[in-house]
């Protein structure tokens, strides 16, 4: 015989069974931000699960139950930034007026992103955690890639962009550029932060593809961009 339950008991029962996995779930989602906040700003070598802890007032024991190890969650944090990226470039594609202006928007992403990044982060990722690397690998070489041609494409669409440029070229040179900040060695030479070499480079590359007509409006949204700095 089944006992009938009086008023929202049944309802109650039903939440209170979902409330661990909330709760646990948002603990993972807070170690995940505190690794991704400490390795931004300090790279990944220097920051050690100890200090994850630290930083988050638990134990590392507590961490080690949702992270079998830092490798697992370098990847989660590798996994967060990449989903952050997509989102935000998908966003800037449909918002831009323009090509031009679509990696106007790029820029102004990257001066949030290149804040308080350490520049040693990729080389250490690199270096010590190749499954997080690979990650980011084919992010870059597979999804920025094709919004590189695309941007291409739509900028010699809207006659902004020459139509004579290789596009295929152009965008895997863009995708390769994207990492040239964070050469140890270019920054050793250079001493210019990373979102100094970033926007030079970035300006280098759209004055190599816009025509009269997009050299125009590249000039309009630097001078709209030194005012807004």
């Amino acid at each position: 015989m089944v006992k009938k339950s009086d008023g929202n008991f049944g309802y109650i029962e039903s939440f209170l069974s979902f409330a661990p996995i909330m709760t646990e779930s948002d603990t993972k989602q807070r170690i995940r931000k505190a690794a991704h906040d400490l390795v931004i700003q300090y790279s990944i070598r220097s920051v050690s699960m100890d200090d994850i802890a630290a930083n988050l007032g638990m134990s590392k024991k507590t961490i080690y139950q949702y992270f079998k190890d830092k490798d697992e969650l370098v990847e989660a944090v590798v996994d967060d930034v990449i989903d952050t990226n997509q989102c935000i470039c998908n966003t800037d594609r449909e918002k831009a007026d323009n090509a031009v202006h679509e990696i106007f928007l790029v820029m102004d992403m990257r001066v949030e992103m290149f804040k308080t990044m350490n520049p040693s982060i990729l080389f250490d990722m690199q270096k010590y955690h190749q499954a997080a690397f690979m990650k980011f690998q084919k992010h870059r070489n597979e999804y920025l890639y094709n919004v590189c041609r695309q941007n291409l494409e739509r900028g010699i669409r809207e006659e902004l962009f020459r139509p004579e440029i290789n596009v295929e070229i152009m965008a895997r040179y863009r995708v390769e550029t994207m990492l040239t900040a964070f050469n140890p060695d270019f920054q050793r030479y250079l001493k210019k932060s990373l979102l100094e070499i970033e926007e030079e480079i970035i300006i280098h590359y759209l004055f190599g593809l816009v025509t009269l007509k997009g050299y125009k409006l590249v000039l309009k949204y630097m001078e709209q961009k030194k005012k807004n700095v």
